[in-house]
């Protein structure tokens, strides 16, 4: 039972899935240099831009809609059949453990409805962005290329906290129903404050983490607005589409160590729910 299982099983319904996340992202990556590059076309009375802009948004609104109205229903099959899977391959388990790992195994599906599309779309928001710098100047780029490389460094120091952390609250989760079957307080009281630690000391981790992080690349903002203004002779509109995706490259790169913290907790959830005992 594994990602890969599911994505097989399921090939074509995550596959559509996956178009259309790719067609909607690449749509609104493009937005600002059209934006960008209609302000240039108004300046100079020509209106061919806005055209295309307005083509662009339209698109856009036509395949966003469709993605979140098929999503619901694809990764809604998908949650059944391995909800039922999970319940029939363990029905040997202890209640308690039987539940917390069928909770546990929807969180895949949540996985490949929700974030992996994030990822996908902060992925390609990232390869615009740093393409469309690239275009304009390559220091741009050089920027936050530096600054995405050093982010990776940062998060690769605290993932064995992060896999640990997860650990310990996934086997604590296991415990509830048993807890209450007991019927005493003062137990499942301890039960409860020890969930919440673990969740204090992620959420601390993730703050740490995401500070650093964020704190980096808003560098790059602030480094490619100076450069722009102070060395490039650009155009209101290019400076416009600069400072855009100077900020699409923070946009998308910050959420990659969040998801990258999801991976964490959901390798050991894979690892968990494929025991036997």
């Amino acid at each position: 039972m594994s990602l890969v299982t599911l994505l097989k099983v399921f090939r074509w319904k995550v596959g559509l899935t996956w178009l259309l996340t790719i067609l909607e992202t690449g749509l609104m990556a493009l937005i600002p240099l059209f934006i960008g590059l209609a302000i240039d076309g108004l300046m100079t009375r020509t209106f061919e831009p806005l055209y295309i802009l307005c083509g662009v948004l339209a698109a856009l609104l036509v395949v966003a809609t469709g993605r979140r109205v098929y999503d619901t229903r694809a990764y809604g099959t998908i949650r059944v059949a391995l909800t039922a899977e999970m319940a029939n391959r363990n029905s040997t388990l202890k209640i308690s453990s039987l539940s917390a790992r069928v909770h546990m195994a929807r969180e895949l599906v949540d996985f490949l409805e929700g974030e992996l599309p994030a990822i996908m779309t902060s992925v390609l928001q990232l390869v615009v962005a740093v393409s469309v710098l690239a275009y304009f100047n390559w220091v741009l780029a050089a920027s936050a290329l530096t600054a995405g490389a050093l982010m990776l460094v940062i998060y690769g120091l605290f993932h064995r906290r992060f896999f640990r952390l997860n650990r310990a609250l996934n086997a604590q989760s296991e415990k509830e129903v048993s807890l209450l079957e007991r019927r005493d307080p003062p137990i499942f009281l301890k039960h409860l404050r020890s969930l919440r630690r673990f969740d204090v000391q992620l959420s601390d981790t993730e703050a740490a983490v995401y500070g650093m992080i964020f704190a980096l690349l808003l560098s790059v903002v602030i480094f490619n607005l100076g450069y722009t203004a102070l060395v490039m002779a650009a155009s209101a509109g290019a400076v416009f589409a600069i400072v855009t995706y100077s900020w699409d490259f923070v946009d998308g790169a910050v959420s990659v160590p969040m998801a990258l913290q999801s991976w964490s907790r959901l390798s050991e959830i894979i690892e968990r729910i494929n025991k036997t005992t």
